[in-house]
């Protein structure tokens, strides 16, 4: 069946529960773009590589690129949130149940982006959601465990390949640049850092907006009765829709993240800003093609921890990195828990 913008406008008049799910999920994709997207920039900002509000719209543009572009040559990650949970066969209470999982994750990343915490929505997200799956299948039957072990793949390699392509790369860019006046390369850096910096937001989008794309297509198939779709088919309307919510999102910008990530973290010289950058976007890159479903936040937090790290151990500030790891391994039960609670409150009160 064709999931035809006509067609979906029709059932959104037709259904309140899909009206809930996509003003949710647009919410979601928003904050996203408002609270993650910064991260792409904010070592370029601190290394004064590029004015806040150019760096902003720089992401704003590349963010959108970044979830068009790549999920037309593939959309493996897409698949893997679409398939990360299973709703049952009722696709009315499915419907409630994803709309009441959307409700956990908005609260979250509210609760994340007021205390300036670089959390993950894509962890926030899949938690939320598979929370609400085991609600009203009342059992771990709700979850897909295959996909579920790519997402702890991705944790996995979120944290070890984004802190040693960090260190690896600051390390390589030193010992090329040794017998170069420090003061004569920083021209160059700068304008690494903003190449860089976009590549980041590039990726960002590539990675974040397929995950809203492959929950966005379950909410719309549930509203037309499907519940086991199988092969998934994106259309090119849904992918304009979400690149245009989360480049809305990055517009309004995230400057507390901005300032907790760039700046507090670590501090660093454009070059190593630039290392950060290269090594986040190509591991982003790297999971993106391999259809791993990753955090953009942590792969890029733990590049800058390499690039920290690489220098001297001090240079890392290890209370933000402590609370960042915190937020970061609360997030699934929390998440988890708040989508099981409110799906069996909407169940029973819808």
């Amino acid at each position: 069946m064709e999931l035809t913008l006509n067609s979906f406008i029709l059932n959104l008049t037709q259904s309140f529960p899909l009206c809930i799910i996509t003003l949710l999920l647009l919410s979601v994709i928003l904050v996203n773009g408002w609270t993650d997207a910064p991260n792409a920039i904010a070592t370029c900002v601190s290394t004064r590589s590029i004015r806040p509000k150019r760096a902003i719209i720089m992401a704003a543009i590349f963010n959108f690129l970044g979830v068009l572009i790549i999920t037309i040559f593939s959309s493996t990650v897409a698949e893997s949130l679409h398939s990360i949970a299973n709703f049952g066969d009722n696709s009315e209470n499915a419907l409630v149940a994803l709309c009441a999982g959307l409700v956990a994750i908005v609260l979250w990343a509210v609760l994340a982006w007021y205390f300036g915490i670089p959390t993950s929505e894509s962890h926030a997200l899949i938690a939320g959601v598979s929370g609400a799956a085991i609600a009203i299948q009342k059992g771990m039957s709700g979850i897909n465990i295959h996909e579920w072990e790519k997402v702890l793949v991705g944790l996995l390699l979120s944290v070890i390949i984004g802190f040693i392509a960090g260190f690896a790369i600051t390390k390589l860019i030193e010992k090329i640049c040794r017998k170069i006046n420090r003061r004569q390369t920083i021209p160059f850096f700068k304008k690494l850092q903003v190449f860089s910096g976009a590549s980041m937001a590039f990726m960002h989008g590539a990675q974040d907006g397929q995950k809203f794309i492959g929950i966005f297509l379950l909410a719309i198939e549930l509203s037309f009765g499907i519940t086991n779709s199988g092969n998934i088919q994106i259309p090119f309307w849904l992918m304009i829709l979400c690149s245009l919510m989360m480049t809305l999102g990055t517009s309004i910008g995230g400057y507390k993240i901005i300032k907790t990530v760039g700046m507090k973290m670590v501090k660093m010289e454009p070059y190593q800003g630039a290392a950060a950058d290269i090594a986040s976007s190509s591991s982003l890159l790297l999971c993106t093609c391999l259809g791993v479903p990753v955090s953009t936040t942590q792969v890029k937090t733990t590049a800058i921890m390499g690039v920290g790290v690489s220098k001297r151990f001090s240079n890392v500030n290890l209370k933000i990195v402590k609370n960042m790891f915190l937020a970061w391994i609360i997030t699934f039960p929390a998440c988890g828990l708040l989508g099981y609670i409110t799906s069996l409150i909407f169940l029973k009160v819808f």
